[in-house]
């Protein structure tokens, strides 16, 4: 019996049914894209567990020998905190991003994009802060795409490398959460973490006038209000 609420019987319906006059060409591409979304997920998934392993007392040669692989390779891939305060919204957000890496077949995830990562899960409170500023998402969007590097020509395969700028602007996410005294890191947090990191986001968003100084205290603001209302979490 399958542990998930999921079986590829539903997946291949899914697929179908999103996209029922397409050739079965391009749902290859589909399933692919929808595959490395699956192993993201998976991955943070393990980091999760991982994480409370590691607060039971559990060493990384343990996890490392619960998972098949060395003390250095779970240690590498699992070890990093940085994520480990993230809400569900902002972790789906980084997840996009990696498909907008693959969509664009760049080898390399950076603070564009993550941008339209939060554009792309509306959900969250960064997007509806930005299309509130911008007008529209589609607006933010047309900021952002003609500073993103030309398509590559291959989809890139296996572990995609962060940017130092994009690593910077993940950093200063948990920091500005601390600032705010926040126990999470929510798509707001990330949103004030791009505009923290000289790159193409911040670049981007300055062009609509949003900037660290006009976004901080909407997004303390947003934050204070949420946090008022009969919820335990912000987004």
């Amino acid at each position: 019996m399958s542990p998930l609420n999921l079986n590829l019987t539903d997946l291949i319906a899914n697929v179908d049914d999103d996209l029922p006059e397409t050739a079965a060409l391009a749902k290859v591409a589909e399933a692919q894209s929808r595959s490395h979304t699956l192993a993201a997920l998976g991955d943070q998934l393990v980091s999760h567990y991982v994480a409370i392993a590691r607060d039971d007392g559990a060493s990384w040669a343990e996890i490392g020998d619960a998972i098949g692989v060395s003390k250095q390779a779970v240690q590498q891939r699992h070890s990093p905190q940085l994520f480990s305060r993230f809400t569900d919204l902002s972790r789906h957000a980084v997840v996009l991003a990696m498909e907008v890496v693959r969509t664009y077949r760049h080898d390399h995830v950076d603070t564009d994009h993550v941008l339209i990562g939060l554009l792309d899960e509306p959900r969250g409170l960064a997007a509806r802060l930005m299309t509130e500023h911008a007008g529209s998402a589609e607006a933010v969007r047309a900021a952002i795409e003609p500073l993103m590097d030309p398509r590559g020509k291959k989809t890139p395969r296996g572990h995609i490398p962060f940017t130092t700028a994009n690593k910077q602007a993940l950093e200063a996410a948990v920091q500005a959460s601390a600032e705010l005294d926040n126990d999470f890191v929510g798509t707001e947090h990330l949103l004030l973490g791009l505009l923290s990191v000289d790159g193409k986001a911040k670049d981007a968003l300055a062009t609509l006038g949003i900037t660290l100084e006009t976004m901080k205290p909407r997004v303390t603001e947003a934050i204070a209000h949420l946090m008022a209302q009969p919820r335990t979490t912000t987004d």
